[in-house]
């Protein structure tokens, strides 16, 4: 082989490495922004009961933020629900949270002096309310209710706020017409029929606490139809938070048989203050849109997380961390 020959393969054997470093580089980029080291140090993340979505949210996202952001420690917190989960972060007893819209829309209203600290982080997924009865039950709308046992969830949780709604909807007074208990997805599946007449549970589909009992038992959906749902709509407040949907054939095959269930929805939010960290804020958020097929594998309703409507955090105004990634990412 000649000189000249020998010299033109190093050259582009050259030339070849160096596109291989540049396309390292802009992997290195997309992976870790700007070559920076991950975030470290410790956050507190409010989840909700021990049975439901959001404790199991927050103990995926635990793990994908681990590899992310391995120096990072996330310490979980189970909670009544949406409420005092929102309660917690503007106060400063936990850092980050999910909570239903209405729930935070609720807490704004209210006036408390710690409103302004919210902010949002990302849209997530809808959850939908599950009104359960026994399957021999003469149950068949939320009227029926009267007279009857039921559970309309922990007094801090979203589950309490929208029951109570639904009910005064419907004409029944939460406190006069039905006999209330405070069980959540953790115990109510396990006392319908003996100690419950019905349970309402709010939140995305399918939930671990239903599906389990589906599997060894029965259970039946009453719906709650538009009508009612344009009833809520007519309280005013927060109710334009909510609308009439049904919940998908495919949530609890076995129970459904093919039917979807007329129901209300309401959308959830991944929230933080104002003053936490922007750039821990940024890489969270990152965190949460790419790990969505990961963690939806195991939390079907994870897989609605989408980029085009996660900055829609309506009540709260997008946390600065939050903006500079979707910034990042806009096409």
């Amino acid at each position: 082989m000649s000189k000249a020959l020998t010299r033109i393969s190093r050259r582009r054997a050259l030339q070849g490495a160096a596109a291989g470093f540049v396309a390292f580089g802009l992997l290195l980029w997309w992976l870790l922004p700007l070559g920076e080291e991950p975030p470290s140090g410790t956050i507190t993340f409010s989840t909700g009961t021990r049975a439901g979505v959001y404790q199991e949210y927050g103990a995926l996202l635990r793990k994908e933020l681990a590899k992310d952001m391995p120096q990072l420690k996330v310490q979980l917190q189970t909670s009544d629900g949406s409420q005092e989960n929102v309660k917690r972060v503007a106060t400063g007893q936990a850092d980050f949270t999910i909570a239903a819209a209405d729930a935070v829309d609720t807490f704004k209203i209210d006036g408390k002096p710690v409103t302004d600290r919210l902010r949002g982080v990302a849209r997530l997924y809808d959850d939908y309310v599950q009104l359960v009865v026994p399957p021999d039950s003469d149950i068949r709308s939320v009227a029926d209710l009267k007279g009857k046992r039921v559970a309309i969830g922990r007094a801090n949780s979203g589950v309490r706020l929208i029951a109570t709604r639904v009910l005064e909807a419907a004409g029944i007074d939460p406190e006069k017409d039905i006999t209330p208990r405070s069980d959540g997805i953790d115990t109510g599946p396990k006392r319908l029929g003996h100690e419950l007449d019905a349970f309402f549970w709010s939140s995305g589909v399918p939930t671990d606490g239903l599906e389990e009992i589906a599997e060894t038992s029965s259970f039946r959906f009453v719906p709650i139809d538009a009508d009612l749902v344009a009833k809520v709509h007519a309280t005013g407040d927060t109710a334009h938070f909510y609308r009439a949907t049904n919940m998908p054939e495919s949530a609890y095959p076995t129970i459904q048989n093919g039917d979807t269930v007329p129901t209300i929805a309401v959308s959830n939010l991944l929230i933080t203050r104002k003053d936490m960290d922007p750039r821990l804020t940024e890489w969270l958020t990152r965190t949460v849109i790419k790990s969505r097929d990961g963690i939806g594998a195991h939390v079907h309703s994870a897989q609605l997380v989408d980029l085009r409507t996660a900055i829609y955090t309506d009540p709260l105004s997008l946390h600065e961390g939050a903006k500079r990634y979707y910034r990042s990412v806009k096409p």
